[in-house]
Order: C-alpha cells, then structure tokens, then sequence
C-alpha cells in the first residue's frame, strides 16, 4: 500500500473540525500509566473524556476509584469520576461520538525479541469498526519508525475512509516517567508528528490546551524515531556505566566515586548510574524496536543490541556478587538464605513490569538459595521463573537473612535499620553511601568491599 500521505484535505473533514480548539469529546483507549494521567489532564482542561480500559479488573479497580498508579491519587480518580470521567470496557460503544481518540496501548517485544504490534492493531481495529469521518486518530505507543503511517493507517483505513483526507493521524508519543515528583505533566514538552501538515496542526493545538509546550515535527515517523531515540539513549549510557562498574571492581576503584567525580563537569556530560539491570514498560523494550527496524534498512544496529545485551548480564552479575559475599564468610549460595530489599522496576513506585529484581530473584533461587524480600510499594511479586512471594516485615527479613541484597532505594526503605542490623550486605545501588558500615559487611556493585 502506498504510505504517502494525500495533498489535500476534503472540505467534508476540513468544515467538520477544522484545527484542535474544535475538539471538545475525547476517547482515551488503554487506562495505564499513560493513558490514565492523559485523561485527567483532559479532564482538568474541560474536555469531555471516555476511557477504554480491556483488563477487566483494571477496569472494576477504576471504577470504584481505587488507583493502578502512583503518579494517580484515589482522591484524583474518584473527583474525575463524580466530575463525570466515564469508563467502558472493550465492547462498549461511544468511540463514534468522540472528536479525537488517543490509543495508549503496550508494545511488547516477542520472545524472539522482535517488536509484537499486537495490542495496538487491535486497537487500530476496535477503532476502525466505528471510526467516522472528521476524527482524529493519535497513537502515543513506543514503536517503530513508520508504525502510524504504516500498519495503524492501513488497519484504520479498512473503515473505508482515507487517513489525512477523511480522518486525521498522527503521532504523540507518551513521555511519562513514573514516580517523577520533578518532571511530570506540563513540565514535559511533548512532540507531535502527523500524517500530513493539517493533521500535525490539529493533533498540536488539542495537545496545547493541556498546558506546556508541544513541539512539531515534519513527520509521524520522525516523531517516532525521536521517542525511540530518547530511550535508546539512556540506555546505551546505562550500559556503558554498567561495564564500567564491572571494570572497577577488578581494578579496585569505586564506580560511584568515578562517576560523580566525572559529574563535576559542567559540561560535555551527563551522569547515568550502575544498578542491578533495566527495568520497566520502555528501556528494556525499545532497543529492540530500533535495532528491528534498523535491520529492514540494510543497517545492522550492534551498538544498541549490545547495550541491551549489556544490561540483561547485570541480574547474573548481582547473583555472583552474592555468592561471592556469602563464600567469604564461609557460606555457599545454595541454601542460604538471601533477603530481597526492593523488587519493583524503579525508586517509589508500585511497578513491577520488566523488574531487574525478577531476574535476580529467579537466578538466586535457580542456584538453590532460600528467597524473602521486603518493599513498601509491592505486596506479592513473581520472578522470571514463575516463583510468587509475599513482601514481609524488613525487621524479620534481616533477622532471618544470611545476606540482604539492596536492589531497588525506594525512601520508605528504613536504610539505617539495613545497615545497623544486617550482617552482610550486597548493594546493588549504592544505597549503602553516608551510611556508617562495619569492616566486610558490604559488597557494593562497581567498588567491592567497603
């Protein structure tokens, strides 16, 4: 199918609604960490908004005002649904009465480690069975370049009308990132590509009437390689960190030390840390969007495969720490007991999709050691083998412990109880740092015995 967008605009789609001041109805499709804050927002801004949510439970916690995220208050929720928030299953009509549908739903990578568009054609799909002419169509999924003007298009376009001339399409990809008390909402600029000029304008001025700055760029694809870019980007650097501290430990150096002592440059450098892997709904994903893509080119990306090969070692690598802190007391890692401090995907949040703590749980208990863990925001988490466990008590965590393992800082961690009470400890985030610590109790990740 030919992906050039039309020239020109039908006076039906252009008299309908003619630029974003004229959208007043939205439909959210996927009520998730993107898709939820976006529908406040529109909300707050005085737009009426229906979300479309396929898990059932997600759906049921929602609607009786119970919060999936941390970034959401129950408070919040609950006020946006009196104010007339409406919430619909999968099959429920009124995406025909929306101006304006936004799909924010996951793009997951295969088991081969190849881009799955699954979730979102068959969103394309739900919305191209009553898609009507004059509404506009924005996709915000982490994808590929030429995803929206490619496969969404020609899904959409089955309807029978013609994307850019009888709906709009375009590109605005989510820039959340949970737990951020700092960045969030109208501080974050958002970019927008569309399928022609008209479509960008459109998809632009609706975004403006959230507050903040939105930034047009020439093309969807061009917006998508953007999104990806921005992701690909920290996790290269992840990467090069996390071989950096593997180095330090042999040579004897402190990688946090090394970093922070870089950091003081007031220039020319941007500091990324050392940790136990990446985690998470994008950084472990969209290398391999990139790199799929890049080789439909004729290019072969090792640099970012690499990177995310890099990364994935880094659960291995904690695991060997701690059998390596357990034989110097004596211990071997099979039977011991190893107590888990944090398993969701990143500091203070609930999340746990992607966790390097999945990983390392499941090689610890691979290698026959006794699992517990403790986090504050998690009550049952599963490793990558399938094992479930319970949060517990940190308290009775440490005392039944032979080692804990620090994975993730969360600040309701009580750090000074860890390193007071703890006999030995692998930390895998610095959490250790402006903590006093006994001679051969802690094995820090990039710098060794402290």
């Amino acid at each position: 199918m030919n992906h050039e967008p039309p020239q020109s605009t039908s006076a039906e789609f252009a008299a309908a609604i003619p630029d974003g001041e004229g959208d007043h109805r939205v439909a959210i499709i996927g009520l998730g960490y993107v898709g939820l804050p976006l529908g406040l927002a529109f909300r707050d801004a005085g737009l009426d908004v229906v979300g479309y949510e396929s898990d059932a439970a997600r759906l049921e916690s929602l609607r009786s005002g119970r919060s999936p995220l941390d970034d959401v208050s129950d408070s919040r929720l609950t006020d946006a649904l009196a104010g007339g928030l409406l919430l619909c299953g999968p099959d429920e009509d009124g995406l025909a009465e929306a101006d304006a549908i936004f799909i924010c739903v996951s793009t997951p990578i295969s088991e081969n480690q190849e881009p799955d568009l699954g979730p979102v054609l068959t969103t394309a799909e739900q919305v191209a069975a009553s898609l009507r002419a004059g509404q506009l169509v924005v996709l915000q999924s982490t994808t590929w370049p030429g995803t929206t003007a490619g496969p969404v298009r020609e899904v959409l376009e089955r309807s029978g009308l013609v994307a850019g001339r009888d709906f709009g399409l375009a590109y605005a990809p989510e820039r959340v990132n949970p737990g951020d008390r700092r960045h969030f909402g109208t501080e974050i600029p958002r970019v927008v590509g569309g399928l022609t000029e008209a479509d960008t304008l459109r998809t632009a001025a609706l975004l403006r009437r959230l507050g903040g700055d939105v930034v047009e760029v020439s093309s969807a694809a061009a917006a998508e390689l953007a999104k990806l870019h921005e992701n690909v980007f920290r996790n290269v650097n992840i990467a090069l960190v996390n071989q950096l501290a593997v180095l330090c430990e042999r040579m004897g150096l402190d990688v946090w030390e090394v970093i922070g002592a870089a950091a003081t440059k007031p220039f020319g450098f941007m500091p990324f840390w050392p940790g136990p892997g990446v985690g998470g709904h994008c950084i472990p994903v969209d290398p391999y969007y990139l790199a799929w893509r890049a080789r439909q080119f004729g290019v072969a990306d090792r640099f970012v495969e690499l990177a995310a090969d890099i990364n994935g070692t880094m659960p291995t690598h904690v695991a060997d720490l701690v059998a390596s802190a357990l034989e110097r007391t004596g211990k071997q890692l099979a039977g011991a007991r190893v107590g888990i401090v944090g398993v969701a995907f990143k500091s203070n949040v609930r999340d746990v999709r992607n966790a390097p703590a999945a990983d390392v749980m499941a090689e610890l208990a691979g290698r026959g050691a006794e699992l517990g863990y403790h986090d504050p925001h998690v009550r049952s988490a599963t490793d990558s083998a399938g094992n479930t466990y319970e949060s517990v008590p940190l308290g009775g965590l440490i005392a039944a412990s032979d080692v804990v393992v620090a994975l993730v800082r969360h600040d309701r961690v009580d750090w000074e109880l860890v390193y007071e009470k703890a006999p030995l400890i692998v930390d895998a985030i610095n959490s250790s740092a402006g903590h006093p610590v006994r001679s051969g109790q802690v094995l820090r990740l990039g710098a060794g015995w402290s």
